[in-house]
This record gives C-alpha cells, sequence and structure tokens, in this order.
C-alpha cells in the first residue's frame, strides 16, 4: 500500500447498538481548562474552570465521540459570564450531532473588598457553578454560589449575661434563571447571602475592624433557619429567578455538628 494512501478507519462510535437502550447524558467530566470570567462591573478576572459536558445518546447509537467536547471547548472563546452562558449549548450540540445536552463547570470567583473601617481592600472567594441545559427544545440556565458568612446564636445572646456563640456559615443559593429577563449576576447572590446574614466576612481585618464586625454580629443575631428565610424573602421578589433551592449550613463551635436548613421552591407553580 502506499505511504500517501489516506488510511480508513471505522468509526466504531458512530454504528449502531443492538440493546436499543437511551442513555441520557454521556460526556465528560472534570475537565480543568483556564478560563476568564466577567464580573458585573465588567472586569474580568483569571481561573480555572472544572468542565463537565453531555449530551443525550439515542437508543440506536452505540456511543457519543468524545473528542469533539474536547475540540469544541478549544475552539470556543473562554471568556465566560452568567449573561452569556447560555449561547454556548447550540454550538455544542451541533458539534455532538445531539438535540439534548448540559454544559456545567465549577470556579471560584474573587471580590475585592473593603474592610468596614479601616477600608483595606483584599480578596474574598466564592465557590460557583454554572449549568446550562437544552431539553426538547429549552434552554435552562442554572447558577450556584456559595458564600461564606458569620451567624450568632440569637438564643446564647439571649440567655447569656456576657457574649454569644458565633461560627462561620455557608449560604448555598442555586438558581433557576429567567433567560428573558434583565442579566443575573454572581454579586446579586453574594450580595443576598451576605445582606441576610449576621456578618458578612472580608480578607483583611484590622483591629477597629474587628470590633465593628463582632459588634455587628452581636447586634444582628440569626438561626440558621432565620439566614434562609431571609434569602428566600429577596428572591421571591426578584422576577428574574424562576426557582430556587437554598441551603445554610452553621458549622456550631460549641457542638461536634452543623446546624442546617433546606428551602426549595418554584416559582412558576
Amino acid at each position: 500500500m502506499s505511504t500517501n494512501q489516506a488510511i480508513i478507519l471505522d468509526d466504531v462510535q458512530g454504528s449502531s447498538d443492538h440493546r436499543k437502550i437511551v442513555i441520557d447524558r454521556v460526556g465528560i467530566r472534570d475537565l480543568k481548562y483556564p478560563i476568564t470570567v466577567k464580573g458585573k462591573s465588567g472586569e474580568v478576572q483569571a481561573s480555572i474552570g472544572n468542565f463537565g459536558m453531555y449530551v443525550f445518546l439515542p437508543a440506536e447509537k452505540k456511543g457519543t465521540h468524545m473528542s469533539r467536547f474536547i475540540e469544541f471547548l478549544d475552539g470556543h472563546e473562554r471568556l465566560i459570564s452568567a449573561e452569556s452562558f447560555s449561547e454556548y449549548i447550540p454550538s455544542m450540540l451541533q458539534k455532538l450531532e445531539s438535540d439534548q445536552g448540559q454544559i456545567e463547570i465549577q470556579f471560584t470567583y474573587f471580590l475585592n473588598k473593603a474592610a468596614p473601617v479601616s477600608k483595606k481592600n483584599s480578596l474574598v472567594d466564592y465557590e460557583v457553578s454554572l449549568t446550562i441545559e437544552s431539553k426538547n427544545g429549552i434552554i435552562s440556565q442554572n447558577l450556584k454560589v456559595i458564600v461564606p458568612v458569620t451567624s450568632l446564636c440569637p438564643c446564647s445572646k439571649k440567655i447569656s449575661e456576657y457574649g454569644a456563640h458565633n461560627q462561620r456559615s455557608h449560604i448555598i443559593i442555586s438558581v433557576l434563571i429567567d433567560l428573558q429577563a434583565h442579566p443575573l449576576h454572581v454579586e446579586d447572590l453574594i450580595q443576598v447571602a451576605e445582606s441576610s446574614a449576621s456578618c458578612e466576612l472580608y480578607g483583611i481585618l484590622k483591629r477597629p475592624d474587628e470590633k465593628h464586625v463582632t459588634e455587628r454580629a452581636y447586634d444582628n443575631p440569626k438561626f440558621a433557619e432565620d439566614m434562609i428565610r431571609d434569602v428566600a424573602n429577596q428572591l421571591n421578589r426578584d422576577d428574574r429567578i424562576l426557582a430556587y433551592q437554598l441551603e445554610t449550613e452553621n458549622f456550631e463551635s460549641i457542638h461536634n455538628h452543623s446546624a442546617y436548613a433546606f428551602i426549595e421552591v418554584d416559582k412558576r407553580d
């Protein structure tokens, strides 16, 4: 055979499968890729995205072409923003020759925050997840953020002659976004969470700042139940949000367990 003659290789993935069983989601996950993330102000920051990309596989098809997921990601613009993420899914489905699929990405997002008294700037990190799905011709997008905060126990404050126990807590907000509404940003959900806590967190605190946040938490005691209800109140009034799941978890400072609360609401109902 001539060395210049092309070798034709069998497309095994594209062959038929005799078992005739649908696979709801097939693809790749835990793929780390450099990205840039666009914030609410338009500022762009570098991060590392952890991707999962999946498509629907019909019963008669043996497999999907895994390498095409990498080709799609490598050929796509790596600037990520909550308002533009929905544009990813149609081109991925076209490349993978499927009519249903999902892309998810987890990354760390940083905000530069000024301390409340000294105004010293420092970065605070937040874990963010974006998920875009196309199913039955409908595109939906979910935004999730884990916000670390401080909570101070109202019961401890009420029964103690001095002091009250407090702890670091997580407020976890996951929302289904109305893609036709005004854009919803990561910072919007962070603001909702931090305003619902006893006090927000900062990277740098000088002594006047520490005095301020300690007294702020003491004057603003919150159970896990209080924080989650305050978050729900704000999300119920936000027309950009179609549905949500909320979690609050207090990593207790006087117990060897956490306090936890959960709310799930579909506003379309």
